[in-house]
């Protein structure tokens, strides 16, 4: 048995008895990254990851090359991390969570803030809503700055006949932190709501994501 062998049995156990509220954060990461780095003591290991993103929430958003940087982080171990974000986030992008009603501003706001959790870098989302604000459908449009990449306004039409929606929300994440909306979001916003609207589709929002919060393009009287 190794010596940290006892440890990890009781950190386990405690998981199993008590779920994770009774875990600090540094805590549930150092259990996570048993099963990658199985031959060392994960605590300070943990708390190197934090002390250098900032929050565990920024751990797990951050770019594999990144986490490798931290002493003792390899590719398992950073892959075993980026894939936690990406489980959640294809569970809430399933369609197991249609009946969820996404009828307010801070309802879609908070669905896109988790969404966004598994990203470290920008993209671009459309979400289909009926009438009573459940989801119908939820697309990826693309990666990048809207400078960059622009907006397939045709892409926008066909994913909203399919899912048969009523509104649209898009929704997209500025990795620098800055949840402002650009020149290019206000301008490709405008374009999306215009070509939606000659089909009698209304677009609802459209969110950016920064920092752990999100701002809201009709609630700042910009959409």
């Amino acid at each position: 048995m190794g010596v940290h062998d006892g440890h990890r049995d009781r950190k386990r156990e405690q998981f199993l008895r008590c779920g994770a509220e009774s875990f600090a954060d540094h805590e549930l990461l150092e259990v996570l990254l048993y099963y990658a780095i199985p031959q060392r003591d994960t605590n300070p290991i943990a708390h190197a990851l934090i002390e250098r993103f900032g929050s565990l929430q920024a751990v797990l958003s951050a770019p594999p090359e990144e986490l490798m940087e931290v002493p003792y982080v390899k590719e398992k171990a950073a892959v075993l991390i980026r894939l936690v974000p990406a489980l959640y986030q294809r569970v809430l992008m399933s369609g197991e969570d249609c009946e969820v009603i996404l009828d307010t501003r801070e309802r879609i706001g908070e669905f896109f803030r988790r969404i966004f959790i598994a990203h470290a870098s920008e993209v671009m989302y459309q979400l289909c809503l009926d009438g009573k604000g459940k989801k119908k459908g939820l697309y990826k449009l693309g990666e990048g700055d809207l400078g960059s990449v622009g907006l397939n306004i045709r892409q926008i039409m066909e994913n909203t006949l399919r899912s048969k929606a009523v509104m649209v929300v898009l929704a997209h994440n500025h990795p620098s932190g800055v949840a402002l909306p650009s020149h290019e979001d206000r301008v490709a916003t405008r374009m999306v709501r215009e070509a939606l609207e000659t089909m009698g589709v209304r677009l609802v929002d459209h969110i950016i994501v920064a920092d752990n919060d999100y701002v809201s393009m009709a609630e700042s009287g910009l959409l």
